[in-house]
């Protein structure tokens, strides 16, 4: 029986469900009121020329291989491999950090103190949960990534709207002199959540990842990043005000942040704030289920090119999924849990931080081969365009060129430590993480590619008469 397909609504949908990450709202409110200018010139910086980049790849390069196919194609198998294990490697530390959400938002709704192998267990029951959603095919998925789309809509429209009225009747909880909005560079708090703001518009490119479960990708994926990158920029802002006039930002949790600013607005016991922490835990299911299907799938393909290991590249006989890289991520978010019966109680503190911080840097690491990987695409491969960015010339290089600074600007302010402060020198876990998981990925790349034969070198090697790669399940 043949699939359905996606309609365009549906990819709209799945565009604001998977872009729009409703447990960033609170580590990029810690920011303060210099979040909106962060915001606004990152739309116009980055938002708008990565959003046309990935339209013009996602049109032009029909395959399931989304971002991967993309580095490939541009660069050659040895900064695919490395972006591919950037790309999957972000994910099990991000399935974790959003599994220690669960006994945050129980504590501020209902109160509940849980031990730390109670709180584990919640975790890894979160964990496996979305391992078997993933094992269903995107198509017949649908309804979990329209349902998390809705969702996320419901409780920005109540943060909103209860802080538009809390802001009203008891003013903001925060300074709103005009220099608060303007961006202390002297200031590490000003730049230390910078990687949040840009990891809110990633994931426009796993859209891409969905061609196949579409009725017409050449016409849906230029509308739905259009249509799904304005309704997320309004989202955040509003989320951002919502939050701000309900919580100062000093006393901001960066786990339960959304919803303990509902409480501060309504109250613990108002049915609005238990509606909104239930469906902010369910909604956690629909991210990670969404994200899983396009970063699964890039796993698979690189491991069958010899850019991953082979575990990763095993598919379900039954339904095509690529189960091998969904079970290998749990079991990797699974470790990490558990390693918190061992770990400092510094560290356990703050562990969605810990986890989630790591786990935007390194998603942030694997967009930055996309950008030159681009140019290199519009240099050497004449193939027609059914969208073109309209960039020529020293202007796309400086479209291109912008965007990948600021990632690598916003990875640094994320994880070095930028003075001699408690706060600063707390990064260097992190640093430490990030060069270890970075080291493995090397060792990753030289063994997989064992018995490939020779790398394919991209199109600037090959020309583009044989530059691009098709069909990429061998």
């Amino acid at each position: 029986m043949a699939r359905k397909k996606f309609s365009p609504i549906d990819v709209v949908l799945s565009v604001i469900c998977v872009v729009f990450t409703i447990e960033a709202a609170a580590p990029a409110s810690a920011m303060g009121n210099v979040q909106f200018f962060w915001r606004i010139l990152l739309i116009v910086t980055f938002l708008v020329p990565y959003g046309l980049v990935v339209v013009e790849l996602g049109t032009t390069y029909d395959s399931d291989g989304g971002l991967y196919d993309w580095v490939r194609e541009g660069l050659g198998d040895a900064w695919a491999a490395r972006c591919s294990w950037y790309y999957w490697v972000n994910f099990p530390m991000w399935m974790a950090s959003l599994a220690c959400l669960f006994p945050s938002i129980m504590n501020s709704l209902w109160g509940i103190e849980l031990s730390m192998p109670v709180r584990i267990l919640i975790e890894l029951a979160f964990v496996w949960g979305v391992t078997a959603l993933a094992f269903s095919p995107v198509s017949d998925a649908e309804w979990i990534m329209n349902g998390g789309a809705v969702i996320k809509v419901f409780i920005t429209a109540v943060v909103a709207g209860a802080g538009i009225w809390f802001a009203a009747t008891n003013g903001f909880a925060n300074d709103l002199a005009f220099e608060t909005f303007l961006p202390n560079l002297a200031s590490a708090d000003s730049l230390t959540y910078l990687s949040v703001i840009l990891f809110n518009f990633m994931g426009f490119e796993v859209v891409a990842t969905f061609t196949s479960s579409m009725e017409n990708p050449q016409r849906d994926i230029p509308k739905a990043i259009v249509v799904g990158g304005i309704v997320i920029a309004a989202i955040y802002i509003l989320c951002g005000i919502g939050i701000g006039a309900a919580v100062p930002v000093e006393e901001l949790s960066l786990d339960s942040g959304i919803v303990d600013a509902v409480i501060a607005m309504l109250g613990a016991s108002h049915p609005l704030t238990l509606a909104v922490g239930v469906v902010f835990l369910v909604t956690l299911f629909a991210n990670m289920t969404s994200w899983s299907f396009g970063i699964n799938s890039v796993a698979s393909y690189a491991a069958r090119h010899g850019n991953m290991l082979a575990p990763w590249g095993i598919l379900s006989k039954k339904t095509g999924m690529p189960n091998g890289s969904a079970v290998m991520t749990a079991v990797v978010a699974s470790v990490v849990l558990c390693l918190q019966l061992v770990l400092p109680a510094e560290v356990t503190e703050n562990i969605f931080w810990v986890l989630f911080s790591t786990n935007v840097v390194f998603l942030l690491l694997s967009y930055l081969p996309m950008f030159p990987a681009f140019w290199q695409l519009r240099k050497h491969d004449d193939r027609p365009r059914v969208f073109r960015a309209p960039f020529e010339g020293g202007l796309l290089a400086v479209v291109l060129v912008i965007p990948a600074v600021e990632l690598v600007l916003s990875i640094v302010a994320t994880i070095v430590p930028l003075n001699g402060t408690a706060d600063e020198l707390a990064k260097l876990p992190m640093l430490f993480a990030t060069i270890g998981l970075v080291a493995l990925g090397e060792v990753v790349r030289v063994v997989s590619k064992r018995g490939r034969g020779e790398d394919y070198r991209g199109v600037r090697a090959c020309g583009p008469s044989d530059g691009w790669a098709g069909d990429l399940s061998a």
